[in-house]
């Protein structure tokens, strides 16, 4: 009982994920999108999209890193993907928040989970790099389909866009592609600024 009563708390405490909102609106309305749709949404897009793999992957690995990359947000909130100054120290606030947040489960359960957030980070595997494209394709998806809402409000130029997101090619080269072609589309109608 010890271990489904920490298993149950855990649940209730990442229920806080629906609060920590992104900067990014959802696509077929006007509010900001949050931390589980966005991981929702990533699963989903992993699952339909993960032939577009550059390599073999573990599609269950990537799901669950998928879903576990942003929960560290509940503690370190989310950082702007172009907050330079957010970026200094968002691994040291994030690793603090999965120490905690992961330390609420069982011993076993909290390390797999602490694993899968740390591959995330690093990017070295085929799944946590494949992972990562699909979480910057994603909002580059939205900020086009929302007339470059994002991209406006911060004075975002398709330069910072670019160098944002080429590392969606360390996951996929198709996706990479299919990305230039959105950044390409947004400069020509006028929704994001060279």
């Amino acid at each position: 009982m010890e271990n489904l009563e920490k298993q149950i708390n855990f649940l209730i405490e990442i229920d806080k994920l629906k609060n920590i909102e992104r900067k990014t609106k959802i696509i077929s309305g006007s509010r900001l999108e949050n931390d589980a749709e966005h991981s929702w949404h990533l699963a989903m897009m992993a699952i339909i999209l993960h032939k577009e793999s550059n390599h073999d992957i573990d599609l269950y690995k990537v799901i669950k890193m998928l879903l576990v990359h942003d929960l560290v947000e509940i503690d370190a909130g989310d950082t702007f993907a172009y907050d330079t100054n957010g970026q200094i120290d968002k691994y040291e606030r994030e690793n603090l928040a999965a120490k905690r947040l992961f330390g609420l489960l069982p011993v076993e359960q909290g390390n797999e989970l602490m694993e899968l957030w740390i591959e995330f980070e690093n990017k070295e595997t085929n799944e946590a790099k494949f992972a990562a494209s699909l979480d910057r394709l994603q909002p580059l998806i939205h900020n086009h389909l929302n007339q470059g809402d994002t991209w406006k409000k911060y004075n975002i130029t398709s330069d910072q866009v670019i160098n944002r997101n080429r590392e969606i090619s360390n996951g996929s080269e198709s996706l990479w592609e299919f990305a230039k072609q959105i950044i390409d589309r947004s400069i020509d109608q006028g929704i994001l600024s060279r």
